[in-house]
């Protein structure tokens, strides 16, 4: 891991004041990243850095979404029926473990309502435009934070990863996105989409940014992971079809990378992956999610997004009664066996998703916007399914930019970081 990151105690005063003034100035690659800032908090946190113990985060300017508690502000989750709640007494535990780290938070970033997509679509507090495609959606849930650190304005984004939420978003904006094992960060004090699959985790520039970050997300008491086995494996029978041409040809590119750095490439089917296919992954988001928020979906309809409170999402867990879904439970606990069986501590290899960003106008059409949220959904979700850890990394390959993904099963973050860093810096 450098030394040195592109921040410091010494620059942080002015890095705050410029990110300000960038947001003040209304720039459109800007607009609807956050929901709400936070510039007196911060310029509060830097005068009390003197004198204090310093990490190697100290100075990191840091985006929350909208998820997170953040004492004094409103957690809203990107919904309306929430924006009048009571401001939160304290911080989440990942709040507080970056602040108690000396980062710098500047607001609670832009989200789909709910965490319920993998789009990034709000029609509350509008949609934040891709960073590197203009007029493309940014991918969600976390897509105000892939955004902010894409567009320079924020050094780490701090966010949630149930179905790929960290991780769409990280490749449409051509950032790093890392899920941990989910029992290795804390979830107190971050709004629920599913217990069963929500993770908390970071998005930044480089993949020695997150690791810097999940260190002090995870308390840095995980002691020594397992090694990863440094063999990949690209499924021929999941996540492979239907490809862009563009990713396509991003990803064979990138897998000819891999291989000449002298790593193991296998192309082979998986039987787990076959079977994941007869799992109903949409029961743990629509019942799970109607678990937290059935109140308001009861009572406070019409102040909801209609694509999350739809039959299609929230409205599904009325078609699902309570044996299906144990059945259910006990089919995804059934499928985390095999996966470590058959896959060990090698790492599943797939592009993050299968497609460009689409633009914002195409997902006007309901339809359309159903069909391709379960596209983009479709292989991330297999690290969250499973109990697992895993990255997208960034490649750009003839002008197009898409995401690599690594995956391996839960315990193993650490090595796998440390495997990242080595691809990222060919695939750089």
């Amino acid at each position: 891991m450098p030394d040195q990151f592109p921040w410091s105690l010494t620059t942080a005063a002015q890095r705050l004041s410029d990110t300000e003034q960038r947001l003040k100035a209304e720039q459109p690659a800007l607009q609807s990243v956050f929901t709400q800032t936070f510039f007196e908090q911060g310029r509060a946190q830097v005068r009390t850095f003197d004198g204090r113990p310093t990490t190697q985060l100290s100075g990191a300017i840091v985006s929350v979404k909208d998820l997170f508690d953040v004492e004094g502000f409103v957690t809203k989750a990107g919904t309306r029926f929430m924006a009048n709640d009571a401001p939160a007494i304290a911080d989440a535990v990942p709040v507080k473990n970056l602040r108690q780290a000396g980062a710098i938070f500047i607001g609670h970033t832009n989200m789909t309502e709910l965490a319920y997509s993998g789009l990034g679509l709000n029609p509350h507090y509008g949609t934040p435009e891709n960073a590197i495609v203009a007029g493309a959606i940014p991918g969600g849930s976390t897509a105000g934070g892939a955004v902010s650190v894409a567009q320079g304005i924020a050094d780490i984004a701090l966010g949630t990863d149930t179905g790929g939420s960290l991780r769409i978003p990280a490749a449409f904006n051509g950032i790093v996105g890392f899920k941990p094992s989910q029992n290795s960060v804390s979830r107190v004090g971050c709004k629920a989409l599913s217990r069963s699959l929500d993770s908390v985790g970071p998005m930044a520039r480089s993949v020695a940014a997150c690791a810097l970050a999940y260190d002090i997300l995870s308390g840095g008491a995980q002691g020594a992971d397992p090694e990863v086995e440094a063999d990949f494996i690209i499924p021929t029978n999941f996540g492979m079809d239907d490809l862009d041409p563009e990713v396509d040809a991003g990803f064979h590119r990138a897998v000819a990378i891999i291989k000449n750095l002298g790593f193991s490439v296998e192309e082979k089917p998986l039987a787990v992956l076959e079977e994941l296919k007869t799992l109903p992954i949409w029961h743990f988001s629509a019942i799970e999610s109607r678990g937290e928020y059935d109140a308001a979906y009861q009572t406070q309809r019409d102040l909801m997004d209609p694509r999350v409170a739809g039959p299609d999402r929230m409205g599904r867990a009325d078609d699902v009664d309570a044996v299906s879904y144990r059945k259910t439970l006990n089919q995804r606990q059934g499928l985390i066996e095999k996966y470590k069986l058959e896959m060990g501590q090698k790492i599943l290899l797939m592009p993050t998703i299968p497609i460009m960003p689409p633009s914002l106008e195409s997902m006007a059409d309901d339809e359309e916007y159903g069909r391709v949220n379960l596209q983009v959904l479709r292989n991330p979700s297999v690290g969250n399914v499973m109990d697992c850890c895993s990255i997208s990394l960034p490649f750009r390959h003839d002008g197009a930019t898409i995401g690599v993904m690594l995956t391996v099963v839960s315990g193993h973050d650490r090595s796998l970081l440390r495997l990242a860093e080595k691809v990222e810096a060919v695939l750089a």
